[in-house]
């Protein structure tokens, strides 16, 4: 997958904008082989285990819930020039991720501001979520981040 260019200034971002991507199905091989690299914890990497886990069966780590929602959100926000996020609010995972489950990330522009120290950027507060095949929240934050300004506009 390879994301848009991006060509979408601050200027052009719109407060209540909402996007969300195509589905993505989630594999148990890939939930273990992420695990087994990044976030080794029984319930995450082996399935006998997890039987006796409090979620009963293998589910995503949290750190593969938000690398699977940046590969998402790339397709729907890869247009923006971005140039970091700042923080991250209200950080959620409201309920695991299991092999089977197919995932569309969400975005939605909650407000924006011209940077106080910066004509060169501004500041845009995004809630983005990852959602299952059943439209619930598996994970969800509200971002601040970073966005360049048009040329012409850094010198009004």
């Amino acid at each position: 997958m390879t994301a848009p260019e991006p060509h979408r200034y601050w200027e052009d971002l719109v407060i209540g904008e909402e996007f969300i991507s195509a589905p993505r199905a989630v594999t148990q091989e890939e939930i273990v082989d992420f695990a087994s690299r990044y976030d080794p914890q029984y319930f995450h990497m082996d399935p006998e285990q997890a039987r006796c886990s409090h979620f009963g069966e293998v589910v995503a780590s949290g750190i593969h819930i938000l690398a699977l929602w940046r590969i998402l959100d790339h397709e729907i926000l890869g247009d923006v020039r971005w140039m970091c996020g700042i923080g991250w609010d209200k950080l959620r995972w409201n309920r695991p991720l299991k092999a089977g489950d197919t995932v569309r990330a969400y975005a939605r522009c909650l407000d924006k501001r011209p940077s106080d120290s910066n004509p060169e950027r501004g500041v845009a507060v995004y809630r983005y979520a990852l959602l299952n095949q059943d439209d619930e929240r598996v994970y969800f934050c509200d971002s601040t981040n970073l966005v360049e300004r048009r040329p012409a506009a850094r010198e009004e």
